[in-house]
Protein backbone atom coordinates (compact mmCIF):
# COMPACT_ATOMS: atom_id res chain seq x y z
CA UNK A 1 0.00 0.00 0.00
CA UNK A 2 1.27 3.45 -0.89
CA UNK A 3 1.05 5.69 1.74
CA UNK A 4 -0.14 8.65 -0.23
CA UNK A 5 -3.79 7.91 -1.19
CA UNK A 6 -5.54 9.52 -4.17
CA UNK A 7 -7.32 12.05 -4.34
CA UNK A 8 -10.58 10.93 -2.50
CA UNK A 9 -9.50 8.14 -1.07
CA UNK A 10 -8.48 7.48 2.49
CA UNK A 11 -5.87 4.60 3.89
CA UNK A 12 -7.57 2.66 6.55
CA UNK A 13 -6.45 -0.37 8.31
CA UNK A 14 -9.01 -3.44 8.94
CA UNK A 15 -7.77 -5.78 11.25
CA UNK A 16 -4.32 -5.51 10.30
CA UNK A 17 -4.72 -5.39 6.54
CA UNK A 18 -4.16 -1.91 4.63
CA UNK A 19 -7.29 -0.93 2.39
CA UNK A 20 -8.11 2.30 0.71
CA UNK A 21 -12.18 3.74 0.66
CA UNK A 22 -13.82 7.14 -1.08
CA UNK A 23 -14.08 9.86 1.90
CA UNK A 24 -17.40 9.19 3.51
CA UNK A 25 -17.86 5.66 3.32
CA UNK A 26 -19.08 4.85 6.38
CA UNK A 27 -16.60 2.40 9.00
CA UNK A 28 -19.31 -0.53 8.66
CA UNK A 29 -19.68 0.14 5.12
CA UNK A 30 -15.89 -0.45 5.16
CA UNK A 31 -15.47 -3.42 6.90
CA UNK A 32 -17.86 -5.51 4.13
CA UNK A 33 -16.35 -4.08 1.06
CA UNK A 34 -12.76 -5.62 2.69
CA UNK A 35 -14.51 -9.15 3.64
CA UNK A 36 -15.05 -8.45 7.35
CA UNK A 37 -19.08 -8.41 8.36
CA UNK A 38 -20.01 -6.35 11.02
CA UNK A 39 -23.25 -7.50 12.45
CA UNK A 40 -25.93 -5.28 12.80
CA UNK A 41 -29.87 -4.21 13.56
CA UNK A 42 -30.45 -0.54 13.23
CA UNK A 43 -28.45 0.06 10.23
CA UNK A 44 -29.81 -0.34 6.72
CA UNK A 45 -27.37 1.83 4.43
CA UNK A 46 -30.56 3.79 2.50
CA UNK A 47 -31.81 4.62 6.00
CA UNK A 48 -30.27 7.48 8.29
CA UNK A 49 -27.71 5.83 11.12
CA UNK A 50 -28.98 6.35 14.45
CA UNK A 51 -26.75 3.74 16.24
CA UNK A 52 -29.61 2.72 18.50
CA UNK A 53 -28.96 -1.32 18.62
CA UNK A 54 -25.04 -1.00 19.35
CA UNK A 55 -24.54 -3.90 17.76
CA UNK A 56 -21.97 -2.95 15.07
CA UNK A 57 -19.24 -2.01 17.49
CA UNK A 58 -15.61 -1.85 16.53
CA UNK A 59 -12.36 -0.69 18.66
CA UNK A 60 -10.97 2.02 16.78
CA UNK A 61 -7.15 3.46 16.40
CA UNK A 62 -6.19 7.04 16.11
CA UNK A 63 -2.41 7.55 14.63
CA UNK A 64 0.10 8.39 17.20
CA UNK A 65 1.19 11.79 16.47
CA UNK A 66 4.87 12.50 16.92
CA UNK A 67 6.11 15.84 17.95
CA UNK A 68 5.77 17.55 14.69
CA UNK A 69 1.93 16.81 14.88
CA UNK A 70 2.49 13.92 11.90
CA UNK A 71 1.81 10.23 12.71
CA UNK A 72 4.63 8.14 13.63
CA UNK A 73 5.76 5.51 11.31
CA UNK A 74 6.98 1.49 12.35
CA UNK A 75 9.47 -0.36 10.95
CA UNK A 76 7.01 -1.07 8.01
CA UNK A 77 6.57 2.21 7.72
CA UNK A 78 2.99 2.78 8.47
CA UNK A 79 1.21 4.74 11.03
CA UNK A 80 1.47 3.56 14.74
CA UNK A 81 -1.97 3.49 16.34
CA UNK A 82 -3.00 4.60 19.80
CA UNK A 83 -5.99 2.29 20.32
CA UNK A 84 -9.54 3.77 21.87
CA UNK A 85 -9.69 1.40 25.56
CA UNK A 86 -13.63 1.10 24.22
CA UNK A 87 -15.62 0.07 21.44
CA UNK A 88 -17.33 2.47 19.39
CA UNK A 89 -20.59 2.06 16.56
CA UNK A 90 -19.25 1.94 12.96
CA UNK A 91 -22.57 2.65 11.24
CA UNK A 92 -22.20 6.57 12.45
CA UNK A 93 -18.33 6.87 11.71
CA UNK A 94 -16.98 7.77 8.82
CA UNK A 95 -13.59 6.71 7.71
CA UNK A 96 -10.77 8.83 7.57
CA UNK A 97 -7.04 8.99 6.58
CA UNK A 98 -4.88 6.23 9.00
CA UNK A 99 -7.83 5.15 10.51
CA UNK A 100 -7.45 1.65 12.25
CA UNK A 101 -10.08 -0.59 13.11
CA UNK A 102 -10.44 -4.22 14.83
CA UNK A 103 -13.31 -6.09 13.96
CA UNK A 104 -12.93 -9.15 16.30
CA UNK A 105 -10.56 -7.96 19.16
CA UNK A 106 -11.40 -9.46 22.73
CA UNK A 107 -13.05 -6.19 23.78
CA UNK A 108 -15.75 -6.27 20.64
CA UNK A 109 -16.49 -9.99 21.28
CA UNK A 110 -17.00 -8.99 25.02
CA UNK A 111 -19.53 -5.40 23.73
CA UNK A 112 -21.13 -8.08 21.34
CA UNK A 113 -21.78 -10.75 23.89
CA UNK A 114 -22.87 -7.86 26.58
CA UNK A 115 -25.91 -6.16 23.90
CA UNK A 116 -26.95 -9.83 22.98
CA UNK A 117 -27.77 -10.67 25.91
CA UNK A 118 -29.66 -7.62 26.96
CA UNK A 119 -31.68 -7.83 23.62
CA UNK A 120 -32.84 -11.19 24.88
CA UNK A 121 -33.22 -10.74 28.07
CA UNK A 122 -37.28 -9.77 27.72
CA UNK A 123 -37.52 -11.50 23.98
CA UNK A 124 -39.79 -14.70 23.77
CA UNK A 125 -38.30 -17.91 23.02
CA UNK A 126 -40.70 -19.12 20.40
CA UNK A 127 -38.31 -19.36 17.33
CA UNK A 128 -40.18 -22.69 16.56
CA UNK A 129 -43.63 -20.48 15.68
CA UNK A 130 -41.83 -17.54 14.72
CA UNK A 131 -42.17 -16.75 10.60
CA UNK A 132 -38.88 -15.04 10.70
CA UNK A 133 -36.80 -18.33 12.10
CA UNK A 134 -34.55 -19.03 9.36
CA UNK A 135 -34.21 -15.08 8.58
CA UNK A 136 -34.32 -14.04 12.17
CA UNK A 137 -30.73 -11.64 13.17
CA UNK A 138 -31.45 -11.74 16.19
CA UNK A 139 -31.01 -15.98 16.09
CA UNK A 140 -28.06 -15.93 13.94
CA UNK A 141 -26.18 -13.60 16.01
CA UNK A 142 -27.03 -14.88 19.03
CA UNK A 143 -25.27 -18.02 17.72
CA UNK A 144 -22.35 -16.51 16.10
CA UNK A 145 -21.76 -13.64 18.57
CA UNK A 146 -23.87 -14.81 21.83
CA UNK A 147 -23.54 -16.51 24.84
CA UNK A 148 -24.95 -20.10 25.16
CA UNK A 149 -26.60 -19.31 28.31
CA UNK A 150 -28.52 -16.45 30.21
CA UNK A 151 -28.09 -14.94 33.40
CA UNK A 152 -31.67 -13.61 33.55
CA UNK A 153 -33.91 -14.89 36.00
CA UNK A 154 -36.65 -12.85 36.60
CA UNK A 155 -40.28 -12.27 35.04
CA UNK A 156 -39.97 -11.12 31.30
CA UNK A 157 -42.10 -8.08 30.24
CA UNK A 158 -44.98 -9.26 28.19
CA UNK A 159 -45.83 -7.11 25.15
CA UNK A 160 -49.15 -7.06 23.01
CA UNK A 161 -49.10 -9.99 20.46
CA UNK A 162 -50.95 -10.33 16.80
CA UNK A 163 -51.40 -6.96 16.40
CA UNK A 164 -52.90 -5.62 13.53
CA UNK A 165 -51.57 -2.80 12.78
CA UNK A 166 -52.82 -2.36 8.70
CA UNK A 167 -54.44 -4.41 6.36
CA UNK A 168 -51.60 -5.98 5.66
CA UNK A 169 -49.01 -5.68 8.65
CA UNK A 170 -49.29 -8.00 11.71
CA UNK A 171 -47.03 -6.50 14.96
CA UNK A 172 -45.65 -8.88 17.40
CA UNK A 173 -44.39 -6.14 20.44
CA UNK A 174 -42.48 -8.57 22.35
CA UNK A 175 -40.45 -9.62 19.61
CA UNK A 176 -39.25 -6.19 18.74
CA UNK A 177 -35.21 -5.05 19.51
CA UNK A 178 -36.41 -1.15 18.78
CA UNK A 179 -34.33 -1.03 16.10
CA UNK A 180 -36.43 1.70 14.22
CA UNK A 181 -35.74 1.00 10.87
CA UNK A 182 -39.69 1.09 10.20
CA UNK A 183 -40.32 4.10 11.85
CA UNK A 184 -37.42 5.48 9.57
CA UNK A 185 -38.27 3.73 6.73
CA UNK A 186 -42.08 5.18 7.01
CA UNK A 187 -40.78 8.60 7.69
CA UNK A 188 -38.02 8.94 5.11
CA UNK A 189 -38.84 6.88 2.13
CA UNK A 190 -42.58 5.81 2.25
CA UNK A 191 -43.40 10.18 2.90
CA UNK A 192 -45.62 8.69 5.67
CA UNK A 193 -44.49 9.33 9.55
CA UNK A 194 -47.12 7.04 11.08
CA UNK A 195 -45.04 4.68 13.52
CA UNK A 196 -43.26 5.80 16.54
CA UNK A 197 -42.02 4.40 19.82
CA UNK A 198 -44.23 4.80 23.27
CA UNK A 199 -43.50 3.69 26.94
CA UNK A 200 -40.10 3.79 28.60
CA UNK A 201 -37.34 1.74 29.32
CA UNK A 202 -37.91 -1.54 29.21
CA UNK A 203 -41.30 -1.10 28.69
CA UNK A 204 -40.61 0.78 25.67
CA UNK A 205 -42.92 -0.55 22.06
CA UNK A 206 -43.28 0.32 18.62
CA UNK A 207 -46.97 1.87 17.50
CA UNK A 208 -48.68 3.56 15.07
CA UNK A 209 -50.19 6.93 15.86
CA UNK A 210 -53.26 7.22 17.55
CA UNK A 211 -56.49 6.88 14.56
CA UNK A 212 -53.94 5.65 12.02
CA UNK A 213 -53.13 2.58 10.33
CA UNK A 214 -49.51 1.16 9.18
CA UNK A 215 -52.03 1.00 5.78
CA UNK A 216 -49.12 2.98 2.63
CA UNK A 217 -48.92 0.84 -0.23
CA UNK A 218 -45.27 0.27 0.90
CA UNK A 219 -45.90 -1.06 4.26
CA UNK A 220 -45.11 -4.41 3.65
CA UNK A 221 -41.34 -3.08 3.55
CA UNK A 222 -41.49 -2.63 6.95
CA UNK A 223 -41.63 -6.35 7.22
CA UNK A 224 -38.42 -6.91 4.98
CA UNK A 225 -36.45 -4.70 7.14
CA UNK A 226 -37.50 -5.53 10.40
CA UNK A 227 -34.57 -8.39 11.40
CA UNK A 228 -36.57 -10.47 14.04
CA UNK A 229 -40.15 -11.59 14.14
CA UNK A 230 -41.67 -8.26 15.19
CA UNK A 231 -43.70 -7.07 11.65
CA UNK A 232 -44.77 -9.93 9.56
CA UNK A 233 -46.78 -9.71 6.64
CA UNK A 234 -50.46 -10.86 7.57
CA UNK A 235 -50.82 -12.63 3.86
CA UNK A 236 -47.85 -14.64 4.78
CA UNK A 237 -48.00 -15.17 8.22
CA UNK A 238 -47.90 -18.96 9.22
CA UNK A 239 -48.33 -20.06 5.58
CA UNK A 240 -44.93 -21.96 5.17
CA UNK A 241 -41.61 -21.99 6.48
CA UNK A 242 -39.04 -20.15 4.88
CA UNK A 243 -36.54 -23.14 4.28
CA UNK A 244 -38.70 -24.64 2.56
CA UNK A 245 -38.98 -22.20 -0.16
CA UNK A 246 -37.10 -22.23 -3.29
CA UNK A 247 -36.64 -18.73 -4.47
CA UNK A 248 -36.46 -17.38 -8.04
CA UNK A 249 -35.04 -14.24 -9.03
CA UNK A 250 -37.44 -12.73 -11.25
CA UNK A 251 -39.34 -8.93 -11.65
CA UNK A 252 -42.93 -7.61 -10.72
CA UNK A 253 -44.83 -7.04 -14.29
CA UNK A 254 -47.40 -4.78 -12.34
CA UNK A 255 -46.21 -1.61 -13.59
CA UNK A 256 -43.58 -0.21 -15.88
CA UNK A 257 -40.99 0.11 -13.49
CA UNK A 258 -40.56 -3.43 -13.41
CA UNK A 259 -39.12 -3.79 -9.47
CA UNK A 260 -36.56 -7.16 -8.85
CA UNK A 261 -37.98 -9.55 -6.72
CA UNK A 262 -37.73 -12.94 -5.21
CA UNK A 263 -40.65 -15.34 -5.82
CA UNK A 264 -40.44 -17.85 -3.07
CA UNK A 265 -42.34 -21.55 -3.87
CA UNK A 266 -42.54 -24.65 -3.10
CA UNK A 267 -44.65 -27.90 -4.31
CA UNK A 268 -45.78 -25.79 -7.44
CA UNK A 269 -47.48 -22.81 -5.23
CA UNK A 270 -46.25 -19.46 -5.08
CA UNK A 271 -46.58 -18.07 -1.48
CA UNK A 272 -44.92 -14.94 -1.44
CA UNK A 273 -43.00 -12.25 -3.81
CA UNK A 274 -40.32 -10.04 -1.75
CA UNK A 275 -38.38 -6.92 -3.43
CA UNK A 276 -34.17 -7.78 -4.77
CA UNK A 277 -32.01 -5.15 -4.35
CA UNK A 278 -31.40 -3.34 -7.58
CA UNK A 279 -30.25 -0.17 -7.65
CA UNK A 280 -31.14 1.31 -11.11
CA UNK A 281 -33.98 -0.06 -10.86
CA UNK A 282 -36.22 -0.30 -7.09
CA UNK A 283 -33.16 0.11 -4.63
CA UNK A 284 -34.17 -2.21 -1.86
CA UNK A 285 -38.03 -1.68 -2.01
CA UNK A 286 -41.29 -2.45 -3.40
CA UNK A 287 -44.82 -1.44 -3.15
CA UNK A 288 -47.28 -3.52 -1.85
CA UNK A 289 -49.75 -4.11 -4.69
CA UNK A 290 -46.95 -5.44 -6.78
CA UNK A 291 -45.62 -7.82 -3.92
CA UNK A 292 -49.67 -9.59 -3.47
CA UNK A 293 -50.10 -9.44 -7.14
CA UNK A 294 -49.91 -13.37 -7.56
CA UNK A 295 -52.58 -14.59 -5.96
CA UNK A 296 -55.05 -14.83 -9.64
CA UNK A 297 -52.30 -17.36 -10.81
CA UNK A 298 -53.37 -20.03 -8.02
CA UNK A 299 -57.22 -19.71 -9.14
CA UNK A 300 -59.71 -22.11 -9.07
CA UNK A 301 -60.60 -20.75 -12.53
CA UNK A 302 -57.36 -20.69 -14.00
CA UNK A 303 -58.02 -22.39 -17.59
CA UNK A 304 -56.29 -26.05 -17.84
CA UNK A 305 -57.16 -26.86 -21.42
CA UNK A 306 -57.79 -25.71 -24.81
CA UNK A 307 -61.47 -25.31 -26.12
CA UNK A 308 -62.64 -25.04 -29.62
CA UNK A 309 -66.25 -23.74 -29.63
CA UNK A 310 -68.77 -26.91 -30.68
CA UNK A 311 -65.56 -29.09 -30.05
CA UNK A 312 -66.60 -31.69 -27.44
CA UNK A 313 -62.87 -31.83 -27.11
CA UNK A 314 -59.55 -30.27 -28.36
CA UNK A 315 -55.97 -31.26 -27.76
CA UNK A 316 -53.10 -28.69 -28.87
CA UNK A 317 -52.64 -29.71 -31.84
CA UNK A 318 -56.40 -29.77 -33.06
CA UNK A 319 -57.11 -26.07 -31.74
CA UNK A 320 -54.33 -24.86 -33.53
CA UNK A 321 -55.22 -26.13 -36.73
CA UNK A 322 -58.54 -25.30 -36.47
CA UNK A 323 -57.94 -21.67 -35.43
CA UNK A 324 -54.98 -21.46 -38.52
CA UNK A 325 -58.02 -22.80 -40.77
CA UNK A 326 -60.07 -20.24 -39.70
CA UNK A 327 -57.53 -16.99 -40.18
CA UNK A 328 -56.16 -18.78 -43.68
CA UNK A 329 -59.65 -18.17 -44.96
CA UNK A 330 -59.65 -14.19 -44.41
CA UNK A 331 -58.51 -11.93 -46.02
CA UNK A 332 -55.39 -9.87 -43.83
CA UNK A 333 -57.53 -6.79 -43.83
CA UNK A 334 -60.27 -8.84 -42.12
CA UNK A 335 -58.44 -9.36 -39.33
CA UNK A 336 -57.15 -7.86 -36.42
CA UNK A 337 -54.88 -8.67 -33.15
CA UNK A 338 -54.69 -6.94 -30.26
CA UNK A 339 -51.64 -7.84 -28.13
CA UNK A 340 -50.86 -7.07 -24.49
CA UNK A 341 -48.36 -4.82 -23.01
CA UNK A 342 -48.07 -7.69 -20.61
CA UNK A 343 -46.22 -10.15 -22.99
CA UNK A 344 -42.64 -10.52 -23.08
CA UNK A 345 -40.49 -9.33 -25.69
CA UNK A 346 -40.28 -13.13 -27.24
CA UNK A 347 -44.07 -13.31 -27.27
CA UNK A 348 -44.29 -9.96 -28.91
CA UNK A 349 -41.42 -10.65 -31.39
CA UNK A 350 -43.43 -13.66 -31.74
CA UNK A 351 -46.90 -11.99 -32.52
CA UNK A 352 -45.03 -9.90 -35.13
CA UNK A 353 -43.90 -12.98 -37.21
CA UNK A 354 -47.81 -13.76 -37.08
CA UNK A 355 -48.59 -10.44 -37.96
CA UNK A 356 -46.49 -10.91 -41.14
CA UNK A 357 -47.50 -14.45 -42.00
CA UNK A 358 -51.10 -13.11 -42.39
CA UNK A 359 -50.72 -10.25 -44.19
CA UNK A 360 -49.96 -7.57 -41.57
CA UNK A 361 -53.44 -7.05 -40.84
CA UNK A 362 -54.77 -4.24 -37.91
CA UNK A 363 -52.75 -4.40 -34.63
CA UNK A 364 -52.27 -2.55 -31.44
CA UNK A 365 -51.76 -2.98 -27.41
CA UNK A 366 -54.32 -1.96 -25.04
CA UNK A 367 -53.03 0.90 -22.81
CA UNK A 368 -53.39 0.16 -18.75
CA UNK A 369 -52.74 3.16 -16.57
CA UNK A 370 -53.09 4.31 -13.07
CA UNK A 371 -52.12 7.17 -10.64
CA UNK A 372 -48.08 7.24 -10.63
CA UNK A 373 -46.62 8.05 -7.25
CA UNK A 374 -42.97 9.65 -6.17
CA UNK A 375 -41.52 6.37 -5.51
CA UNK A 376 -41.86 3.54 -7.96
CA UNK A 377 -45.20 3.49 -9.29
CA UNK A 378 -45.54 3.88 -12.47
CA UNK A 379 -48.58 5.48 -14.08
CA UNK A 380 -47.75 2.99 -17.14
CA UNK A 381 -49.32 -0.41 -15.71
CA UNK A 382 -48.33 -2.31 -18.45
CA UNK A 383 -44.70 -3.76 -17.74
CA UNK A 384 -43.54 -3.98 -21.31
CA UNK A 385 -45.11 -1.04 -23.10
CA UNK A 386 -41.44 -0.11 -24.43
CA UNK A 387 -41.40 -3.75 -25.78
CA UNK A 388 -44.31 -3.45 -27.61
CA UNK A 389 -43.41 -0.36 -29.23
CA UNK A 390 -39.57 -1.83 -29.81
CA UNK A 391 -41.35 -4.72 -31.85
CA UNK A 392 -44.04 -2.77 -33.79
CA UNK A 393 -46.92 -4.13 -31.67
CA UNK A 394 -47.60 -0.68 -31.04
CA UNK A 395 -47.51 2.60 -32.30
CA UNK A 396 -45.95 5.83 -30.27
CA UNK A 397 -49.39 6.20 -28.64
CA UNK A 398 -50.41 2.81 -27.29
CA UNK A 399 -53.98 2.33 -28.18
CA UNK A 400 -54.24 4.34 -31.27
CA UNK A 401 -55.49 1.86 -33.38
CA UNK A 402 -58.11 0.41 -31.29
CA UNK A 403 -60.73 2.84 -32.10
CA UNK A 404 -60.38 1.42 -35.79
CA UNK A 405 -60.71 -2.07 -35.31
CA UNK A 406 -63.58 -1.55 -33.34
CA UNK A 407 -65.16 0.38 -36.00
CA UNK A 408 -64.40 -2.36 -38.62
CA UNK A 409 -65.95 -5.21 -36.58
CA UNK A 410 -68.87 -3.40 -35.96
CA UNK A 411 -69.19 -2.14 -40.01
CA UNK A 412 -68.42 -5.45 -40.47
CA UNK A 413 -65.03 -5.50 -42.30
CA UNK A 414 -63.20 -7.37 -39.88
CA UNK A 415 -64.11 -10.80 -39.12
CA UNK A 416 -61.70 -12.43 -37.26
CA UNK A 417 -59.79 -11.07 -34.02
CA UNK A 418 -56.59 -12.84 -32.37
CA UNK A 419 -56.31 -11.26 -28.73
CA UNK A 420 -53.14 -12.20 -26.69
CA UNK A 421 -53.37 -12.14 -23.12
CA UNK A 422 -56.29 -9.11 -22.61
CA UNK A 423 -59.94 -9.12 -22.33
CA UNK A 424 -60.87 -7.50 -25.62
CA UNK A 425 -63.82 -5.75 -23.51
CA UNK A 426 -60.84 -3.31 -22.18
CA UNK A 427 -60.49 -2.07 -25.79
CA UNK A 428 -63.58 -0.30 -26.21
CA UNK A 429 -65.23 -3.28 -27.52
CA UNK A 430 -68.95 -4.47 -26.60
CA UNK A 431 -70.26 -8.17 -26.21
CA UNK A 432 -72.46 -7.34 -29.41
CA UNK A 433 -69.41 -6.29 -30.88
CA UNK A 434 -67.62 -9.92 -30.03
CA UNK A 435 -70.80 -11.85 -31.14
CA UNK A 436 -70.46 -10.45 -34.86
CA UNK A 437 -66.82 -12.13 -35.09
CA UNK A 438 -66.63 -14.83 -37.31
CA UNK A 439 -63.23 -16.09 -35.46
CA UNK A 440 -62.48 -15.16 -31.91
CA UNK A 441 -59.06 -16.72 -31.00
CA UNK A 442 -58.17 -15.72 -27.41
CA UNK A 443 -55.07 -16.67 -25.43
CA UNK A 444 -55.54 -16.18 -21.40
CA UNK A 445 -55.13 -17.21 -18.15
CA UNK A 446 -58.80 -16.95 -16.63
CA UNK A 447 -61.93 -16.69 -18.35
CA UNK A 448 -63.07 -12.78 -18.66
CA UNK A 449 -65.85 -10.87 -20.82
CA UNK A 450 -64.09 -12.31 -23.86
CA UNK A 451 -63.28 -15.78 -23.49
CA UNK A 452 -67.30 -16.11 -23.10
CA UNK A 453 -67.96 -15.40 -26.98
CA UNK A 454 -63.95 -16.85 -28.04
CA UNK A 455 -63.98 -19.39 -31.26
CA UNK A 456 -61.07 -20.05 -29.70
CA UNK A 457 -59.15 -20.65 -26.09
CA UNK A 458 -55.83 -21.18 -25.52
CA UNK A 459 -54.61 -21.33 -21.98
CA UNK A 460 -51.24 -19.24 -21.08
CA UNK A 461 -48.82 -19.34 -18.54
CA UNK A 462 -48.94 -16.54 -16.09
CA UNK A 463 -45.31 -14.66 -14.79
CA UNK A 464 -44.29 -16.48 -12.57
CA UNK A 465 -44.30 -19.13 -14.81
CA UNK A 466 -42.75 -18.74 -17.61
CA UNK A 467 -39.01 -17.22 -18.58
CA UNK A 468 -38.48 -14.32 -21.19
CA UNK A 469 -37.06 -10.23 -21.14
CA UNK A 470 -39.07 -7.32 -20.69
CA UNK A 471 -37.87 -3.41 -21.06
CA UNK A 472 -38.95 -1.09 -18.09
CA UNK A 473 -40.02 2.59 -19.06
CA UNK A 474 -36.35 3.36 -18.35
CA UNK A 475 -35.55 1.18 -21.26
CA UNK A 476 -33.98 -1.06 -19.36
CA UNK A 477 -33.61 -4.73 -20.34
CA UNK A 478 -35.16 -7.52 -17.55
CA UNK A 479 -35.27 -10.84 -17.21
CA UNK A 480 -38.66 -13.04 -16.39
CA UNK A 481 -37.93 -16.92 -14.88
CA UNK A 482 -40.24 -19.36 -14.08
CA UNK A 483 -40.68 -20.33 -10.14
CA UNK A 484 -43.48 -22.73 -10.84
CA UNK A 485 -45.16 -25.07 -13.49
CA UNK A 486 -47.78 -23.82 -15.35
CA UNK A 487 -51.03 -25.63 -14.00
CA UNK A 488 -52.84 -28.50 -16.51
CA UNK A 489 -51.96 -28.13 -20.13
CA UNK A 490 -51.05 -24.87 -19.91
CA UNK A 491 -48.36 -23.35 -22.46
CA UNK A 492 -46.15 -20.68 -22.51
CA UNK A 493 -47.02 -17.85 -25.41
CA UNK A 494 -43.96 -17.92 -26.98
CA UNK A 495 -44.56 -22.09 -27.40
CA UNK A 496 -48.77 -20.87 -28.45
CA UNK A 497 -47.49 -18.59 -31.10
CA UNK A 498 -44.98 -21.01 -32.73
CA UNK A 499 -47.58 -23.93 -33.06
CA UNK A 500 -50.16 -21.49 -34.56
CA UNK A 501 -47.86 -19.65 -37.15
CA UNK A 502 -46.38 -23.15 -37.83
CA UNK A 503 -50.24 -24.94 -37.91
CA UNK A 504 -50.72 -21.29 -40.20
CA UNK A 505 -46.88 -21.89 -42.76
CA UNK A 506 -47.49 -26.20 -42.21
CA UNK A 507 -44.01 -25.36 -41.59
CA UNK A 508 -40.98 -25.86 -38.92
CA UNK A 509 -40.19 -22.74 -37.58
CA UNK A 510 -37.11 -23.81 -36.18
CA UNK A 511 -37.65 -22.39 -32.24
CA UNK A 512 -37.74 -24.80 -30.14
CA UNK A 513 -36.48 -23.29 -27.00
CA UNK A 514 -36.97 -19.59 -25.35
CA UNK A 515 -33.53 -18.46 -26.01
CA UNK A 516 -33.17 -19.32 -30.09
CA UNK A 517 -36.28 -16.90 -29.87
CA UNK A 518 -34.46 -14.48 -28.23
CA UNK A 519 -31.11 -15.18 -30.43
CA UNK A 520 -33.63 -14.30 -33.82
CA UNK A 521 -35.15 -11.15 -32.30
CA UNK A 522 -31.42 -9.94 -31.09
CA UNK A 523 -30.58 -10.41 -34.74
CA UNK A 524 -33.44 -8.33 -36.59
CA UNK A 525 -33.86 -5.64 -33.49
CA UNK A 526 -30.67 -3.82 -34.03
CA UNK A 527 -30.91 -2.27 -29.86
CA UNK A 528 -30.81 -5.88 -28.80
CA UNK A 529 -27.82 -6.62 -31.21
CA UNK A 530 -25.19 -9.21 -29.33
CA UNK A 531 -27.27 -9.78 -26.32
CA UNK A 532 -28.78 -13.02 -25.21
CA UNK A 533 -31.13 -13.92 -22.26
CA UNK A 534 -27.92 -15.59 -20.06
CA UNK A 535 -25.94 -12.12 -20.90
CA UNK A 536 -29.02 -9.86 -19.62
CA UNK A 537 -27.88 -11.02 -15.84
CA UNK A 538 -29.42 -10.51 -12.40
CA UNK A 539 -29.82 -7.08 -12.63
CA UNK A 540 -30.23 -6.25 -16.64
CA UNK A 541 -28.87 -3.89 -19.24
CA UNK A 542 -29.97 -0.72 -19.95
CA UNK A 543 -30.94 0.14 -23.86
CA UNK A 544 -30.50 2.78 -26.08
CA UNK A 545 -34.13 3.45 -27.29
Amino acid sequence: MSNEAPQNLVNVQIDGVWHQFPKGTRVIEACSQAGKYVPRYCYHPRLSAPGNCRMCMVQLGMPKMGPDRKPELGPDGKPVHNWIPRTNISCAQDVSEGLAVRTDSDIVKETREGILEFLLINHPLDCPICDQAGECRLQEFSFDYGQAKSRFIEQKVKKPKRVEIGPRVTLDAERCILCTRCIRFMREVAKDDVIGIVNRGSYNEIAVYPDRKLDSNYSLNTVDLCPVGALTSSDFRFKMRTWFLKETKSICTSCATGCNTIIGARENVVYRQTPRENNDVNQSWMCDHGRLDFHYLQSADRLLEPVVKGAPEADWKAALASAARALKALKPEEIALIASGRLTNEELFLAARLLKKLGNPIHDIISHTGKADDLLVAADRNPNTAGAKLLGLSATEPGSALPVIASGIRGGRIKALIVLGEDATDAGLIEADLNKLQTLIVTSLLPNRTTGFASHILPAAGFTEKRGSMINKTGRLQRLNRAVAAPGIARDDWEILVGLIEALTESVSGFTTIEEVFKAMSAEVPALAGLSLSKIGDLGVQLSL
